[in-house]
C-alpha cells in the first residue's frame, strides 16, 4: 500500500494522534510544556485534516509545527519519551511529510542527543531514514548529519561503532546516488559549459548542481581526512582513521566511476588529491627492505602497515580499473610500485597482497591492452606490461629459489626426507614421506628439492582475493605455504587466457569484416587497420619471454595432471596466437617448450637445442632482477610410463617417458591438429618431436601411413606400462587425425608441413646411412598420409612430396627404401583414382605430373623399389588403364625401363604389365604411343634374363601387328592428324621434323619400327629368340605388308630385310664352332644344333627363306620400285653366299629360296593365263616339289586378292605394268642374273678338290646338289630364248660334276634304301629332269637348237656309264652307287620319237653317230648283266635299248646307204651277244619267278630281232645278219654246251628263251625271203644240228631210264628231255605253217627219223615227260599220209 493512498493517510493521521496522546500522557507530570504542545498538536492535525483535501502536502507545509512536540519530547532526555518521539519522527519521515526546515530542526535535535550519548543506535537509524527517504537535507545540514554518524563511529561501544560505520558507508552512497539521480534528471537539458577553473581555488564548485556539490564536498573532505588534514565541509569531526577513510574512498571510486569520468571537477579531485595521497601513503612500503637493520639508515624507517597497505592496494586496483584513461601517468607509477612489491626482499604478506592485486589486473585483458598501448608502445616510457609479466615470472622463480621467509619450505621431504614441520603439515603440506619416496597425491610444484603445494585460490577468470579482503585484520596474517605460488599461477593462466581470447575475438571480427569486404569488393585488396595489429604484436612481444620462462619452469615442476594441463594449454594458446600474428620467434619458443617437455630430460634433439640456445642466451632484466629461462630439472618425481630406445644414430641405451611427457605429447598433437595453419616453419619442431616420441613408444607405420603400436619384436628395450598401452591407440589415432586435418590448412601452411616432413625424413635418412638399424619411418609415413588427404589440391604439394620420396627410394637401408616406395606408389595410385575436378582426362598436365615420379623410379637401382614400382604400374593398369590417355608414354617408359642386370622377377613383373597393356589397352591409348609399345615389347625380347619372356614378347609383337592391321584406318587418321600438328610446330620453330624413317607416312613408320624391332631380335644371341623373331617378322610382312605404301617397301627391302641378311650372314660366318655342352640342367641339345655355328645356320636359313618368300609373294609390288634389279642382284648374291656356305643346312636352304624366287611367273598380263607359257612346253604347272615337307609346291598363280587389297588401300587403281618391251627386257635381265648366280654356285659347289684328298675337305650333300640341279628346269624356262651351246656346255660341266660328287657314308643309308635294287637318287632324277626339259625345249625350238641334241645324248650316255663305272671326284674314290639310269633311258624314247618326224634336225643326231654311242654305252651294263652293281641296271639298259632301237633302227635303215651307220651294226651285234649270252652267272638266291621274269626280257630281245631286223635283212649288212643267225642258233640249242659239268647242269634252263630263239630261227629259215644262200645255209645248218641233238638226247634218256630202274632220273635230265620234246613240237608247228616248198628235204627226213625214238620214250615213268611226249607226238598225224603231189623239197 503506497504512503499516499487515502487509507494510508488516514492511518497516518490516526497514528500521529495516538503518538501525541501518548506523549502528552508521559509528560503530564514532569514536563507540562511538552504535554501542552502535544495536545495543541492533536488539534493542529485535526484542523489540517478537516481543511485540506491534499492532507500530506498540508502536513508537509506545517511540518515544523507538527514535529515540534516530538522534538521537545526528545529534549527531555528521558529514554522512554525519546524513543517514542524518535519513532514518531521516523514515521513522519517515511511518509515524506518533513520540510527542509523541519529536517534541519530534527538534525540539530539529533546532534544534541549524540553529544549526550543517548539512543545512539536509534539516532543512526533516524538519520538513515531521513537521508534515504527524501532529498530535503542539503549542504550544511547534510554535512552535520554525516559528521554525526562519523562521531558515533568512534564511541566506546563496539556495536555502535560498527553500526555507525555501516551507516556512514550507506550515507556516503546515498549522497552519490542523489548526484547520479540528479544527473539523470538534467540529462536532456543543454547546460552552459562551465567556465574554465583556475587551479588556485580548490573549493570552487559554483558550476555544480546541489546534489553534485554535496558529493564533491564530501569526497574532498574524505581525502583531507585520510591525508590527516582538516575537513572543509564536515565541520565538527573529532577523530578519523585512515583505514576507514581509505575504505570509503575505495567504495565511492568503485561504485560511482561515472561521476568522476563525467564531471571535470571530480576528475580534478582524482588527479590532484587522490593519487598524490596514495603515492604518499605507499612510501613506507617502498623504502622498506626485509631484514635490513634500522641502524644502517640515519632516520628510523616507518614499517609497512598491513591494513593501510592492503587498503591502498585496493584503492589502486579500483583506480587502475576505472580511471586508467584519466590517470595514465599516475597508473604508471602505481603499476611500477606493484611490481616492486613482488620483490623477494619485501615481507611475505606484502608480496601475497601484491600478487593478489596483480591477479586482479590479469583478469582484465582490455586493461592490459591499454597498458601496452600507453606505456610499452611509447618511447621513453616504462615497459609496464612487460614488467608486470616478467615480475610474475621472476616472482614464481624466486619462490623456488629463495626459501619462503615466512614459512620455510621443507626441503627434500618428497624425496624421502624425515618429514616436515607441523605448520607445513597443517597447511596441507606433505606428511612424513617414507624413504621409498611415495608419490604425493596433493597437487604441487616441485623443483630441485623445493616443494610447493598448489591450492585452489579462485575460479578461473576471476581474481577472488583472500588477503585483500581481510579488512578486519590489523596484524599481517601468516600466509600458508604455496598460497602466493597458487595466486601467481592463476594470474599467469588468466593473463594468457585473457590476452589470447581477447585478441582472437578481435581477429575473428576483423576476418569477418575482411570476408564481407571481399564479397562486396572482389577487385580490391583488404586493408586492415594497422593499429590493432601493432598493439597485439606488441602485447605478445612484451609478455612472451616472461610467460615462457614462468610456464616452462612450472611445467617442469608440476606434479599435478590438471596443473600440467593448464600450463600446456597456456603455452599452446600462446603458440597459436603468436602464429596467427606471424611472430615466428615467440611461436617457435613456446612450441619448443612443449616439445622439450614431451621428450625425456636431456634428450638430444638438435632442432630443439639450437632453438633453445637462441632463447636461453637472453636474460630478461626486470628492474635489476634477471629472469633466466631455467633448464628443466632432471629429478622429476613423475610416474614413468614407458621405456624405449632414443632415435639417434649412436645407440645410447634406453630413455624413459613419464605420464607428463605423454600429456605434453598430446598437447603437441592438439596444437598441430587445431593450429596447424599457423605453425609455419615450426612444423619442423613439432614433427621432429613427435617422430622421436613415436619412435620411443615403438609406433610403426602401417598401410596408408597410419601408425600402429609395433609388436614386441622391436626388441626388449621398449617397455610400455598398461597405462600408456591404452593411450597408444588414441595417440596413434590423433596422429592420423592430425595429418588428416592438413586438408583444412591453406596452401602455404601445407607447404610448411610438407617441408618439415621432408627435412625430418632427410635426417632420418642421414641416420639410417651406414647402419642397418631400423630407420624412423615416421616422416615418410606422414608424408603419405598428408598427400592422401590433400588429393584435391595435390598439384601444389606434388613436386616437393614426390621429389623427396624419390630420394628416400634410393636409400641404401632397405626398410627405409621400401617405405619410400610404398608411400610414393600409394600416392600415385590414389592420385590417379581420385575424382579430380576437372577430371584427369581433361587435365593432362596434372596426369603427367602424377605419373612422372613413377617414371623417375626407373632410375633407382634397387630391385625391391623397381618391383614395387612395377607392381603399382600393374595395379594402375588394372584400375585406371582406360583413362591414362597422355600418361601412356610415361607408363610404357616405366614398363620398358628394364635392364639385363635386373633380376628375373622384376622383368617378369614388368612383362606382366606389358602383356596387360597389349591385351587390353591398345585401343584406349593414343596412337602416338603405339611405337613406344613396340619398342618396349622389343626391349623385353632383347633382355637375356628370361628366355620365355623374350619369346612371349615376340608373340606380343605379332599381336600388336595384328592390332595395327585391324585398326589400320583409324590409326592412320589419328597419326596423320598428329603429324600435321607436329609439322606445324616444327615449322614455327624452324626445325625439321625428327622421327625415325621420316619421309614415310606415319602409319608406315609404325610398321617400319615394328619390323626394325623384329629385325633386331632376329640377330639376338639366343637361337630360340632368333627363330621366333624371324618367323614373326616374315609372317607379319607377309600378312600385313599390303598396308604399306609403295615407297615404304623400299625401306623394308633395303633397311630391314637386306640389313638383316647382312647381319645374319656376318654372324653366321664368324660364329663359334665349339661344341656347346648341353645347356645347363636337363636340356639336351640335338647334335644338329650343338654349336653356335649350327644355331646361327638355322637363323640364316630362316632369314633367307623369309626374304625370298617376300620377294616371291610381293613381286608385283617390288618390281614397281625403281631399284628392283639391284635388290634382285643383292638377293641372289645372298643366296649364292649361303649356298656356298660350308653348312649343309644353310646351303640347301639357300637353294630352296633360290627355287622359290624362280618359281614366280612374270606378273600376269592382260589376256595371258598364268602357266600358258609352260603349258606350251608341256611342263606341268608344278615343276618341282619344293623341298619343304609342306605338301605340294606353290602354284604359280597367286590366288591372293592382293591387287584388290592394294587398290582398296591406296585408293588408286594399281595398274599392272604394261606389256611393253621394257618389262620383258628387265625380266630377261633378272633371269640371266639368276642363271649366272646358279652357274657360279654350281661350278663352285661341284668343283672337285684340287689338292690331295684331305680328311675333312667339304663335300656338298646330295640334297643340296639335287636342289641345285632341280632349279635348272625352272630357270631354263626363262632363259631358253638365249640359251646357247656355250651355256649347254656349262650346264654339262655342272651336271657331270654333281653326279660325280660322292655320297658321304653317313648319308648313304638314307639315299640308298637297299643295295640290291637299283633306285635313282633324287639328285640323279633331278639331273635327268633338267636334260628332259632341255630336250623338250629343243624339240619345239628353232633350228639352231638342234645342234644341242648330240651334246645332250653325250651327257646322258656318260651317266649310263656311271652305272657300271663310278666317276672320279678329285682324288677321292666315289662309292659304287647303283646308278642305273632308268630315266635317261626312258627319255630316249620321246627324243627319238620326235626325231622320226622332224627330218630337219636329224642331221645333227645322225652326224654325231648318236645311236652308235647309245648302243656302245648300253653294251656295258648289258654285258655285265648279273655282274652289274644293281640288278635293275641291266634291266633298264635292256628296256632302253629296245625303245631306242624301235625308233633308231628305221632311221638307220633309211640312211644305210650314207654309211653313217656302218660302224653301228657290229656294235649292236656285240651288244646282243654280250647280253643274251652273258659271262656272269645269275645269283644263287634268284627265285624261279625272278628267273622267269629275266627270261622274259631275253625273249623280248629276240622278238625285237625277229620284228625289226630279220624282216629287213636286205637293208642290213650281211655279216650282221649272219651274226644274228648264229646267235639265234646258239640260243635255240638250249644254251648249254654239250660237255656237261656238274656246275653247268645246275644252271637253270631258259626253256622259253630257247623256244623263241628256235621259233625265230625256224621262221627265218622257212621264210622265202632268204636273200643269200649263206643265210639259208646257216638256218639249215642250225636245223640239222638241232634235230641231231634231239635224237641224241632222246636216246640217252631211254637208256638211262632203263638203267635207273625205279630211281627217278636227275632233275636236269628230265628238264632236258622235256625241252627237247617241246622243241620237236615247236618244229612241227613251224613246218605245218610254212610253205612246203620252203622246207628242205633233208629236214623232212630227219624229222621223220625222230618218230621211232619218240615212240620208244613212251615207257618213261615221269608224268611231265609223258605230257610233253604227247604234245610232240600229236602233230605227227599231219604227216602220216603221203602228200598228194610229190614235190622234192630239198632240191631248190
Amino acid at each position: 500500500m503506497s504512503t499516499s493512498s487515502p487509507e494510508a493517510v488516514k492511518k497516518l493521521l490516526e497514528n500521529m494522534q495516538t503518538d501525541l496522546r501518548s506523549l502528552s500522557m508521559e509528560c503530564k507530570k514532569k514536563f507540562p510544556p511538552v504535554k501542552e504542545a502535544a495536545e495543541s498538536g492533536i488539534v493542529k492535525i485535526k484542523t489540517i485534516a478537516a481543511r485540506n483535501t491534499d492532507i500530506l502536502a498540508a502536513l508537509k507545509e506545517n511540518s515544523s509545527e507538527v514535529v515540534q512536540p516530538f522534538l521537545m519530547g526528545c529534549g527531555t532526555k528521558e529514554p522512554k519519551i525519546t524513543q517514542l518521539c524518535l519513532a514518531a519522527i521516523q514515521r513522519l519521515m517515511s511518509h515524506e511529510v518533513v520540510s527542509e526546515a523541519a529536517a534541519g530542526n530534527i538534525i540539530n535535535m539529533l546532534w544534541q542527543l549524540m553529544e549526550n550519548g543517548l539512543e545512539e543506535l536509534k539516532l543512526l537509524q533516524t538519520v538513515l531514514v531521513l537521508l534515504t527517504t527524501n532529498t530535503v537535507v542539503h549542504d550544511e545540514v547534510l554535512s552535520k548529519a554525516i559528521v554525526l554518524c562519523f562521531r558515533l563511529h568512534f564511541t566506546k561501544d563496539n556495536i555502535t561503532n560498527n553500526t555507525a560505520a555501516a551507516t556512514v558507508r550507506q550515507v556516503v552512497t546515498v549522497v552519490f546516488e542523489r548526484m547520479v539521480a540528479e544527473d539523470e534528471r538534467f540529462k536532456g537539458i543543454v547546460e552552459q559549459p562551465p567556465s574554465v577553473q583556475g587551479n588556485t581555488n580548490r573549493r570552487s564548485v559554483s558550476t555544480l548542481r546541489p546534489s553534485a556539490k554535496d558529493a564533491y564536498m564530501l569526497f574532498q573532505d574524505l581525502c583531507q581526512l585520510v591525508n590527516a588534514d582538516a575537513p572543509y565541509w564536515l565541520v565538527g569531526m573529532t577523530e578519523m582513521t585512515r583505514t576507514f577513510g581509505l575504505e570509503l574512498l575505495e567504495s565511492v571510486l568503485n561504485d560511482f566511476p561515472g561521476v568522476f569520468l563525467q564531471h571535470q571537477e571530480f576528475s580534478f579531485l582524482l588527479k590532484e588529491r587522490v593519487c598524490p595521497l596514495v603515492i604518499k601513503l605507499f612510501s613506507p612500503n617502498i623504502k622498506f627492505r626485509q631484514g635490513s637493520s634500522s641502524a644502517a639508515s640515519p632516520a628510523p624507517v616507518e614499517k609497512p602497515y598491513f591494513p593501510i597497505c592492503m587498503r591502498l592496494l585496493r584503492v589502486v586496483s579500483v583506480l587502475i580499473k576505472h580511471f586508467y584513461s584519466l590517470l595514465v601517468t599516475e597508473c604508471e607509477i602505481f603499476l611500477s610500485l606493484l611490481v616492486k612489491f613482488l620483490d623477494g626482499e619485501k615481507p611475505q604478506w606484502l608480496r601475497a597482497v601484491a600478487v593478489e592485486s596483480v591477479h586482479r589486473l590479469c583478469v582484465q585483458p582490455h586493461l592490459l591492452r591499454s597498458f601496452c598501448q600507453s606505456y610499452d608502445m611509447k618511447q621513453h616510457s616504462t615497459k609496464v606490461f612487460r614488467d608486470i609479466v616478467n615480475a610474475l615470472g621472476s616472482f614464481i622463480q624466486s619462490l623456488f629459489i629463495v626459501p619462503n621467509a615466512g614459512n620455510p619450505a621443507v626441503v627434500g621431504a618428497p624425496a624421502g626426507g624425515s618429514g616436515s614441520g607441523a605448520q607445513g603439515a597443517a597447511q596441507g603440506g606433505p606428511g612424513t614421506g617414507g624413504v621409498s619416496g611415495i608419490l604425493i597425491s596433493q597437487a604441487a610444484f616441485e623443483y630441485r628439492g623445493t616443494w610447493i603445494p598448489l591450492m585452489t585460490v579462485s575460479v578461473q577468470g576471476s581474481a577472488k582475493a583472500t588477503y585483500l579482503e581481510m579488512l578486519d585484520k590489523v596484524e599481517p596474517p601468516s600466509i600458508p605455504e604455496g598460497y602466493a605460488m597458487s595466486v601467481a599461477f592463476s594470474a599467469l593462466l588468466d593473463l594468457v587466457r585473457g590476452i589470447t581470447s581477447m585478441i582472437e575475438r578481435e581477429l575473428a571480427v576483423e576476418e569477418e569484416a575482411a570476408a564481407e569486404f571481399r564479397e562486396t569488393h572482389p577487385d580490391q585488396g583488404w586493408q586492415p587497420q594497422p593499429g590493432a595489429h601493432l598493439v597485439w604484436e606488441e602485447m605478445v612481444s612484451a609478455c612472451w619471454c616472461g610467460l615462457l620462462a614462468a610456464l616452462s619452469l612450472l611445467l617442469d615442476a608440476s606434479t599435478d595432471e590438471t596443473a600440467t594441463e593448464n600450463i600446456l594449454k597456456a603455452e599452446l594458446t600462446m603458440a597459436s596466437l603468436c602464429g596467427r600474428l606471424g611472430l615466428v620467434t615467440p611461436r617457435d619458443a613456446f612450441i619448443t617448450a612443449i616439445c622439450k617437455a614431451s621428450l625425456p630430460p636431456h634428450y638430444a634433439l638438435t632442432v630443439l637445442s639450437s632453438n633453445a640456445a637462441n632463447l636461453s642466451g637472453k636474460a630478461y632484466s626486470i628492474q635489476g632482477h634477471s629472469v633466466q629461462i631455467i633448464s628443466p630439472s632432471s629429478e622429476s618425481h613423475q610416474q614413468v610410463v614407458a621405456v624405449g630406445q632414443p632415435l639417434t644414430s649412436q645407440p645410447q641405451g634406453t630413455v624413459v617417458l613419464t605420464a607428463k611427457n605423454i600429456q605434453c605429447m598430446r598437447t603437441l598433437l592438439n596444437l598441430a591438429h587445431c593450429h596447424g595453419a599457423v605453425l609455419g616453419t615450426s612444423w619442423q619442431l613439432v614433427l621432429a618431436t613427435l617422430q622421436h616420441l613415436v619412435w620411443i613408444l615403438g609406433l610403426k607405420p602401417g598401410v596408408g601411413g597410419a601408425l600402429k603400436p609395433g609388436r614386441a619384436v622391436e626388441g626388449p628395450s621398449t617397455v610400455l606400462t598398461t597405462a600408456v598401452m591404452t593411450d597408444l591407440p588414441i595417440i596413434a589415432n590423433i596422429l592420423s587425425r592430425l595429418f588428416e586435418s592438413s586438408q583444412y590448412l591453406d596452401d602455404v601452411s601445407l607447404h610448411h608441413l610438407i617441408n618439415a616432413l621432408c627435412s625430418l625424413s632427410l635426417e632420418a635418412m642421414e641416420m639410417a646411412y651406414g647402419n642397418n638399424k631400423e630407420p624412423s619411418l615416421f616422416a615418410v609415413a606422414k608424408l603419405l598420409e598428408t598427400g592422401l588427404v590433400n588429393m584435391d589440391r595435390i598439384e601444389i604439394l606434388w613436386r616437393p612430396l614426390t621429389g623427396h620420396l624419390l630420394e628416400v627410394c634410393q636409400h641404401p637401408n632397405s626398410r627405409m627404401r621400401e617405405w619410400g616406395a610404398e608411400a610414393l606408389t600409394a600416392l600415385i595410385k590414389a592420385g590417379l583414382a581420385y575424382k579430380h575436378d576437372p577430371p584427369l582426362a581433361q587435365n593432362q598436365r596434372l596426369q603427367l605430373l602424377l605419373l612422372n615420379p613413377l617414371k623417375e623410379l626407373s632410375n633407382v637401382l634397387h630391385a625391391d623399389i623397381r618391383q614395387k614400382q612395377l607392381e603399382s604400374v600393374l595395379q594402375i593398369l588394372q584400375s585406371q588403364g582406360d583413362s591414362l590417355g597422355p600418361g601412356w608414354p610415361l607408363v610404357l617408359g616405366v614398363i620398358g625401363a628394364i635392364r639385363n642386370d635386373q633380376g628375373e622377377s622384376l622383368i617378369r613383373t614388368a612383362f606382366q604389365c606389358l602383356q596387360l597393356v597389349v591385351t587390353d589397352f591398345l585401343p584406349t591409348m593414343p596412337c602416338t604411343c603405339l611405337q613406344i609399345v613396340v619398342d618396349v615389347a622389343g626391349s623385353f625380347g632383347l633382355q637375356n634374363q628370361e628366355l620365355n619372356i623374350s619369346l612371349t614378347s615376340i608373340g606380343l609383337l605379332w599381336n600388336i601387328s595384328d592390332y595395327f592391321f585391324q585398326r589400320g584406318e583409324a590409326i592412320t587418321q589419328e597419326l596423320e592428324r598428329e603429324e600435321e600438328a607436329l609439322q606445324k610446330q616444327a615449322q614455327e620453330k624452324g626445325e625439321t621434323l625428327n622421327r625415325p624413317f621420316h619421309p614415310a607416312p606415319p602409319f608406315d613408320c609404325l610398321w617400319l619400327c615394328l619390323y626394325a624391332k623384329l629385325g633386331e631380335l632376329c640377330v639376338d644371341p639366343r637361337p630360340a629368340v632368333r627363330k621366333s623373331a624371324g618367323q614373326t617378322l616374315f609372317s607379319t610382312i607377309a600378312a600385313h605388308g599390303t598396308l604399306l605404301q609403295q615407297p615404304t617397301w623400299h625401306v623394308v627391302v633395303w633397311k630391314v630385310l637386306f640389313h638383316l641378311l647382312d647381319c645374319v650372314r656376318t654372324s653366321s660366318t664368324t660364329a663359334d664352332k665349339e661344341k656347346i655342352e648341353s645347356g645347363g640342367g636337363n636340356i639336351l641339345i640335338h647334335h644338329s644344333r650343338d654349336t653356335a655355328e649350327k644355331q646361327w645356320a638355322e637363323t640364316w636359313v630362316l632369314t633367307l627363306a623369309g626374304v625370298a618368300r617376300i620377294f616371291n609373294t610381293r613381286r608385283y609390288l617390288l618390281q614397281q620400285l625403281g631399284d628392283f634389279f639391284e635388290a634382285w642382284e643383292v638377293l641372289l648374291n645372298h643366296i649364292q653366299s649361303a649356298a656356298l656356305s660350308k653348312n649343309n643346312e644353310v646351303s640347301l636352304a639357300a637353294l630352296k629360296s633360290f627355287q622359290e624366287i624362280l618359281q614366280i611367273g612374270t606378273p600376269v598380263k592382260d589376256s595371258d593365263k598364268a602357266g600358258d607359257a609352260f603349258a606350251v612346253m608341256g611342263v606341268p604347272p608344278v615343276l618341282i616339289d619344293p623341298l619343304s615337307a609342306s605338301g605340294p609346291g606353290r602354284p604359280l598363280v597367286r590366288s591372293d586378292s592382293l591387287v584388290e587389297r592394294l587398290t582398296r588401300y591406296n585408293g588408286a587403281e594399281l595398274q599392272a605394268p604394261p606389256p611393253g618391251e621394257e618389262s620383258a627386257l628387265e625380266d630377261c635381265a633378272l633371269w640371266w642374273s639368276a642363271w649366272n648366280t646358279w652357274y657360279r654356285t654350281g661350278t663352285d659347289s661341284t668343283r672337285p678338290p684340287s689338292g690331295p684328298a684331305e680328311k675333312f675337305s667339304f663335300i656338298p650333300s646330295q640334297p643340296f646338289l639335287t636342289a641345285l640341279i632341280q632349279i635348272f628346269p625352272a630357270l631354263y624356262q626363262h632363259i631358253k630364248a638365249n640359251f646357247s651351246m656355250e651355256d649347254l656346255k656349262k650346264l654339262g660341266v655342272i651336271l657331270h660334276g654333281a653326279v660325280s660328287v660322292p655320297i658321304s657314308s653317313d648319308a648313304s643309308p638314307f639315299i640308298l634304301p637297299s643295295f640290291t635294287e637299283a633306285v635313282l637318287t633324287s639328285l640323279q632324277e633331278a639331273v635327268l629332269t633338267s636334260l628332259d626339259v632341255l630336250q623338250k625345249a629343243i624339240c619345239v625350238g628353232p633350228e639352231n637348237l638342234q645342234v644341242m641334241y648330240p651334246a645332250i645324248f653325250e651327257q646322258l650316255l656318260l651317266f649310263v656309264e656311271f652305272s657300271c663305272k663310278p666317276p672320279q671326284y678329285g682324288r677321292m674314290e666315289t662309292k659304287h652307287v647303283a646308278n642305273a639310269k632308268y630315266n635317261q633311258i626312258q627319255l630316249f624314247a620321246p627324243f627319238l620319237h620326235k626325231t622320226a618326224y622332224t627330218q630337219s634336225y636329224v642331221k645333227a643326231v645322225i652326224n654325231e653317230k648318236v645311236l652308235q654311242n647309245i648302243i656302245k654305252t648300253l653294251r656295258m651294263p648289258l654285258g655285265l648283266k648279273y655282274a652289274c652293281p644293281s640288278e635293275s641296271t641291266w634291266k633298264l639298259a635292256v628296256s632302253s635299248l629296245l625303245k631306242v632301237l624301235s625308233i633308231g633302227l628305221p632311221v638307220a635303215r633309211q640312211h644305210a646307204s650314207s654309211g653313217k651307220f656302218d660302224t653301228m651294226w657290229p656294235e649292236l651285234a656285240n651288244a646282243f651277244e654280250d647280253f643274251l649270252f652273258t659271262k656272269s652267272t645269275p645269283p644263287d638266291n634268284l627265285s624261279i619267278q625272278e628267273f622267269q621274269k629275266n627270261e622274259a626280257v631275253d625273249v623280248e630281245v629276240v622278238q625285237l630281232i625277229s620284228t625289226e631286223i630279220l624282216p629287213f635283212a636286205n637293208f642290213i649288212p650281211k655279216d650282221f645278219v649272219g651274226q644274228i643267225m648264229t646267235m639265234l642258233n646258239r640260243g635255240s640249242i638250249h644254251s648249254q654246251s654239250p660237255s656237261f659239268t656238274e656246275a653247268e647242269i645246275d644252271v637253270r634252263m631258259r626253256e622259253e628263251f630257247s623256244k623263241v630263239c628256235f621259233e625265230t630261227l625256224l621262221q627265218f629259215s622257212f621264210s622265202n625271203k632268204v636273200s643269200t644262200p649263206q643265210e639259208g645255209y646257216i638256218s639249215r645248218m642250225a636245223l640239222s644240228v638241232l634235230l641231231k641233238r634231239s635224237q641224241d638226247v632222246l636216246r640217252r634218256y631211254v637208256e638211262d631210264e632203263r638203267l635207273s630202274g625205279h630211281c627217278p632220273l636227275p632233275r636236269q635230265q628230265v628238264t632236258e628231255i622235256i625241252f627237247v620234246l617241246k622243241a620237236i613240237s615247236t618244229l612241227m608247228d613251224s613246218l605245218k605253217k610254212t610253205q612246203p616248198e620252203n622246207v628242205d628235204g633233208n629236214t623232212w627226213a630227219q624229222v621223220i627219223a625222230l618218230y621211232p625214238t619218240l615212240v620208244e620214250c613212251i615207257t618213261c615213268s615221269s608224268s611231265e615227260v609223258s605230257s610233253a611226249l604227247k604234245e610232240a607226238l600229236g602233230p605227227f598225224k599231219d604227216f602220216m599220209q603221203p602228200p598228194l603231189s610229190r614235190v622234192q623239197n630239198g632240191e631248190s
